[in-house]
Order: structure tokens, then C-alpha cells, then sequence
């Protein structure tokens, strides 16, 4: 008989969100006249911008025609996509990025789980605590870790806890790191980071040969002019750190899947026999082999992003879902909740009333008021005691679930 990858059997028993939808399912299957407003997963609501749709629909002409026709694409991306990202998204902020170190892809989901092939088993890795599972999970897929415990951690992890105490900002170890998981604006928190903060990272990276995974999805709903978009704003980062975005949450490409991963060509990481090896040319030989591209359609969607008229409109998707983070903080704020977030990010983090479990406030939402959010523990020990709420959703279902969460 065949044999299994035995590190899926540490694997909590269900995935947070698959959870979630089991629960929501049962309840509406049993109340059947119960309309369920949806504030858990961050999935977008509104449609994709008409730049991107007219781009798209050019496209699907384009493969009606043989001399325009494409097939296979670059794995890649393909070349006039991948200089316009380096020009609008990197360079114009000072960025150092050349086209060639931009990868694109199906979704930042996939590479933050992907980017563990080109790394080997020995290395110490360090997650903050609450933080977005699939970095956790598919550590322990990939036998980076050892057995879950008691407290929901799984030996072998350096957890960095991220609470009130420490404004939701992990401290940077005292101890050895290798590969280190970063996430600005923050998800499940919503905090941000100044570039004061991303700098002390760099500088212990570089201190002490770790290269830093940073996913800044969520980077477009800054606002704040002080705050870096990309830690390559930052002296030194092309040399220890690895970024990943996606036009998911911006531009609405959830159900679209578009993302991109910048590997500098100056980033290094060490083989067995000690030697330097640089760590673009492992990525590109992956992607090569296992990935064979995005459609040329959703290329030409994501590229319309930057055209005028598709930044007005993915500025105005951005801005609707701000001004639906704000009416939720200001709501649960005016109720007497204690929130967190929501500024400079679509999510809202707050701490459940009366001592309730994560998982309790969850089912009490649902059961009486028929809102769904995400339970604090799903993300780690330390999210115990706090729930999260998306602002990704039409502004009549986020006015109509804080009239009935406020109202109870």
C-alpha cells in the first residue's frame, strides 16, 4: 500500500475558514429564514473595475484571432506586465526592483505556502501569534515543525505574541531566526508598521543571515503617507527579505486570481556544503517547473490597474471598503466594545465581551443576530479572547450587522 505524507496528521482537524462555512451551513440549513450577513473570510463584494473588465474582454477577442492569439505564456508573467508593477508599485516609491525580480502568480495564498520549496529543513521559523494560517499550515505540511500541543502551538515554530500589551507589534527574538513571516497592514490585526519598525527587522536579518517572507496583500488600503507600502522602501531589504502581493483585495481579483512575488537577484541563502546560493534563480526554476502561469486574460486585467481610469476605480473600490472599516470601528466603539484596527486596513480586531471564548462569541453572533465573523484562536493561541470582522462586503449588509450586533 502507498504511503501518506505523515506531517498532514499534525494539521489541526479542519482548516479555519472550511470551518467556519461547515458551522455557518448547519445553522442555516436549520434556519432556513435567517439572512446570514457574512463578515468572516476576506472575500471583496463588489465588482471588478471597468478598466480591468474592458482589458479582459479585449483579451478574450485577442484569443479569437490566430495573429493574436497566445498560448503558453511566460511562467513568469509576461514582460509588459511585470515592468509596469516594477515601475508603478516599486520604483516610483524608491524602490529598487527591476521587472525581472517580479514573479506573477494564481495568489499570494499559494506562494506563501509555494516559497517553502526553495528552503531547506533546518531552519528556525518565526510566526507572530494570532497570524494567518496557511503560513502555520503548510509548515507543517512541508515537516518544518514537530506535534501541536496544548496550547495550539506546534513545536518547533518560534511564536511571536502579538497583543495589547505590545500594541500588536511583535518584538523582535532574542534568539536565531532564519525565515521570519511579516504581514503589513496586518492580518488578522490590522496593525501597521512604521518604516522605524521594518528597519530594526531588516537590520537583525541582516545581522543574522534571515531573509524575512513579507506579505503586504493588504498594502494599498495605506493611507497614511508615513507608513511604508513595501519593505523594500527600506535600506538593505533587497538583501534579506522576499515580498508577496496580490490584486485581490485592491482591484477585486478574488475570484480572478492574480498575485505577484518579488525575489531581488542580491538575496542569498546558504546550501549544505555552506556555499552562497541566490535564491531568484531557486524561484525561477520552481515556478518554471511546477507553475505554468496566469492566463494572458487575467494579465491583461491586472495590468489595466494601472491605466488612469483603473486607478481611479481600484482607489474607489479601496476607499468604500475604508469607509465600511470605519463605520464598523465606530459603531462597535460607540456600543462599548474594545476595538483595534480598521485604520490603514480592512479589518477590524476586537475583544470579546464578558470573557467569552472566540469560538462561544462566534456561535452567540451567529445564533442571534445571523453575522458571521472570525474567531481570535483560529489564528493562534494568542488571538484567543479576540474576533475578527471584515469590511470587505456592500455597505447595506455592514450598516444592517452593526445595527443588529449593536443592538443586542
Amino acid at each position: 500500500m502507498a504511503t501518506i505524507n505523515d506531517n498532514y496528521l499534525k494539521l489541526k482537524a479542519g482548516y479555519l475558514f472550511p470551518e467556519i462555512a461547515r458551522r455557518v451551513n448547519a445553522f442555516a440549513e436549520a434556519n432556513s429564514d435567517a439572512k446570514i450577513i457574512k463578515l468572516g473570510i476576506g472575500d471583496v463584494t463588489e465588482p471588478l473595475p471597468e478598466a480591468c473588465r474592458t482589458a479582459m474582454i479585449k483579451a478574450v477577442e485577442d484569443m479569437g484571432d490566430r495573429s493574436s492569439f497566445k498560448g503558453y505564456g511566460p511562467e513568469q508573467g509576461y514582460g509588459w506586465l511585470r515592468e509596469t508593477i516594477a515601475a508603478h508599485d516599486f520604483q516610483a516609491r524608491g524602490c529598487d526592483i527591476d521587472a525581472s525580480e517580479i514573479f506573477i502568480s494564481d495568489g499570494s495564498k499559494c506562494d506563501t505556502g509555494n516559497i517553502l520549496d526553495i528552503f531547506g529543513k533546518n531552519n528556525k521559523i518565526a510566526v507572530t501569534d494570532p497570524v494567518y494560517p496557511v503560513y502555520v499550515d503548510t509548515n507543517v505540511m512541508a515537516g518544518n515543525t514537530g506535534n501541536i500541543n496544548e496550547k495550539g502551538e506546534y513545536d518547533g515554530l518560534v511564536y511571536l505574541p502579538i497583543t495589547t500589551e505590545n500594541k500588536f507589534i511583535a518584538e523582535i527574538p532574542t534568539q536565531k531566526v532564519d525565515l521570519i513571516y511579516l504581514c503589513f497592514p496586518n492580518n488578522p490585526t490590522g496593525a501597521t508598521a512604521t518604516k522605524e519598525y521594518l528597519k530594526a527587522w531588516v537590520d537583525y536579518a541582516l545581522g543574522h543571515g534571515s531573509i524575512i517572507l513579507f506579505d503586504a496583500a493588504y498594502e494599498a488600503f495605506i493611507t497614511d503617507p508615513s507608513l511604508p507600502h513595501s519593505i523594500y522602501e527600506i535600506e538593505g531589504a533587497r538583501d534579506c527579505a522576499i515580498e508577496f502581493r496580490s490584486f485581490s483585495k485592491n482591484a477585486g481579483f478574488t475570484g480572478t486570481r492574480c498575485a505577484l512575488t518579488v525575489v531581488p537577484k542580491t538575496l542569498k541563502a546558504k546550501a549544505l556544503d555552506a556555499s552562497e546560493v541566490e535564491l531568484w534563480k531557486l524561484w525561477n526554476r520552481r515556478q518554471s517547473t511546477k507553475f505554468n502561469g496566469v492566463s494572458y486574460i487575467v494579465q491583461r486585467g491586472a495590468e489595466a490597474v494601472y491605466s488612469e481610469a483603473g486607478k481611479a476605480q481600484v482607489n474607489a473600490l479601496v476607499s468604500f471598503y475604508l469607509e465600511n472599516a470605519k463605520i464598523i470601528c465606530e459603531q462597535l466603539t460607540g456600543a462599548g466594545f474594545e476595538v483595534y484596527g480598521g485604520v490603514n486596513a480592512p479589518y477590524i480586531w476586537l475583544k470579546t465581551p464578558n470573557n467569552l471564548s472566540s469560538w462561544d462569541f462566534f456561535d452567540k453572533l451567529l445564533q442571534t443576530v445571523h453575522v458571521v465573523g472570525t474567531p481570535g484562536s483560529g489564528f493562534g493561541a494568542a488571538g484567543e479572547g479576540y474576533f475578527r470582522i471584515s469590511a470587505f462586503n456592500s455597505r447595506e449588509n455592514v450598516q444592517e450587522a452593526m445595527k443588529r450586533i449593536t443592538a443586542k
